[in-house]
């Protein structure tokens, strides 16, 4: 009877130990999901930190500014860089370059100074690579990993992400000279609409072929172009640093994304702007390139696309043409 009764007892207590482990590991777990839920709703608290958000141990944010970033700016970026570049492929082909009606002089006058050529290089060059690493940033994990594979992504992106660090600060130097040196000949002029009425001369068929309208050192495509790059440089600027420097801006983490979504439609914008700037200074605009070659453009160019601007230094004697 007492065999019984001590194997019957040595039968039940693993089991009540169990249980009762069971039951420990469900209140801890209950504990646990009470914490968590209360910490991901903004609870706070007490640290050593002495940074602003010290007392929340979870950074909280607005979860519906994550899609934007896949559904708004990954699908943005791609249209902005290749829908722009298919556009203005057709348009070429439909409507061909805008060519110099008189032809090359052979005179070249000058335009832009040893100091302005390099500036915008400065600019230039940084910008081109960070539309292409920013696309791979901002897109890559949409359009790329999936045709390449997670390997080549990830080989990709470790080098996407260093350069599109370090040309940040080449990029930031190029945009501040380039908006405080330029923007005096970059002012609206009323003449500017009748530059946008024609679409500058570039047309080659119908009413609008041939038309020349006046334009001066600058002409209204170019200075929407600048005031585009003034005003979302500063944007792309400002939210960069906020997110290379987290450290010394100490964002909050609604203000980190709304800073990547500002980053990301500011790119959106300035890559249609800078493939429309590309084409028309390298393809569409015959002559136009080498003004930011060599600083000098031939006589015919400047008399058909910046007229006033030729008239001007032509009469006040500042004309200056190169010499062989």
């Amino acid at each position: 009877m007492i065999k019984a009764l001590l194997l019957m007892v040595a039968v039940m207590l693993p089991g009540l130990a169990m249980a009762e482990t069971a039951d420990t590991a469900a209140a801890t777990a209950s504990q646990s999901e009470v914490l968590w839920q209360a910490m991901k709703e903004g609870a706070t608290g007490y640290t050593t930190s002495q940074s602003e958000f010290h007392n929340q141990p979870i950074n909280v944010y607005d979860e519906r500014i994550i899609p934007l970033r896949n559904v708004l700016m990954a699908p943005g970026l791609m249209a902005a860089l290749f829908g722009m570049i298919a556009i203005f492929v057709l348009f070429i082909m439909v409507n061909g370059i805008s060519k110099l009606h008189g032809g090359f002089s052979g005179k070249m006058v000058h335009r832009w100074s040893k100091r302005d050529v390099a500036i915008h290089w400065l600019g230039a060059i940084p910008c081109i690579l960070l539309i292409l690493t920013g696309l791979m940033l901002i897109a890559g994990k949409f359009f790329v990993e999936p045709i390449l594979g997670q390997a080549a992504f990830a080989s990709m992106m470790a080098v996407a992400k260093p350069v599109h660090d370090y040309m940040a600060f080449p990029f930031m130097a190029g945009w501040l000279l380039m908006t405080l040196l330029w923007a005096k000949n970059q002012i609206p002029a009323k003449y500017d609409i009748a530059w946008f009425m024609v679409v500058g001369g570039y047309i080659n068929f119908g009413p609008f072929k041939g038309k020349h309208p006046d334009a001066g050192f600058a002409n209204a495509g170019e200075k929407l172009w600048f005031w585009a790059f003034a005003l979302f440089g500063l944007v792309i600027s400002i939210s960069g640093v906020v997110l290379m420097f987290p450290q010394y801006v100490e964002p909050s983490r609604t203000l980190s994304l709304l800073a990547i979504i500002a980053h990301g439609l500011s790119a959106i914008v300035l890559c249609a702007f800078s493939i429309v700037h590309i084409f028309m200074a390298t393809v569409m605009s015959e002559g136009g390139m080498d003004c930011m070659v060599s600083g000098y453009c031939d006589e015919n160019w400047a008399k058909q696309h910046h007229n006033l601007w030729f008239d001007e230094i032509k009469a006040n004697g500042t004309l200056k043409y190169k010499e062989d």
